[in-house]
């Protein structure tokens, strides 16, 4: 007599694993950056000087007015009028912060336009 043996497969799919999976073998794959990638990259590289040069301008600015202001306030005797002229140069420091970052933002814009400009052109297209 023959045996009723029940051959089943049992699979179970589980979404959040595959994706988990997927997340590290992405991890181990060789990163290829598509066009809209490169167009952000290219977008955010063009302010980037810009705003590093002047956030280390305003800041270095800002620690001359500080050493303007301890000398006329701390040291008032003989370090009054030195004190004003550090603390007007901070000052100026400062406010040249902001038109310093729309120059070089500017001129890096002007620069990368080009690319920029053909990357769009392509990534418009219908395909």
């Amino acid at each position: 007599m023959m045996e009723n043996k029940k051959e089943t497969f049992e699979y179970t799919y589980s979404a959040k694993q595959q994706q988990e999976i997927e997340n590290i073998r992405k991890k181990y794959l060789p990163k290829e950056e598509d066009k809209m990638e490169q167009l952000r990259r290219l977008d955010r590289s063009a302010t980037k000087k810009g705003t590093m040069v002047s956030i280390i301008l305003g800041t270095v600015s800002t620690l001359i007015l500080g050493v303007g202001m301890c000398c006329t306030m701390v040291w008032s005797e003989n370090w009054f009028v030195p004190g004003i002229i550090i603390g007007f140069t901070g000052i100026a420091g400062i406010a040249a912060s902001y038109p310093l970052y729309r120059s070089i933002t500017r001129r890096e814009r002007k620069k990368l336009a080009p690319q920029i400009l053909k990357l769009t052109e392509e990534l418009s297209k219908p395909e």
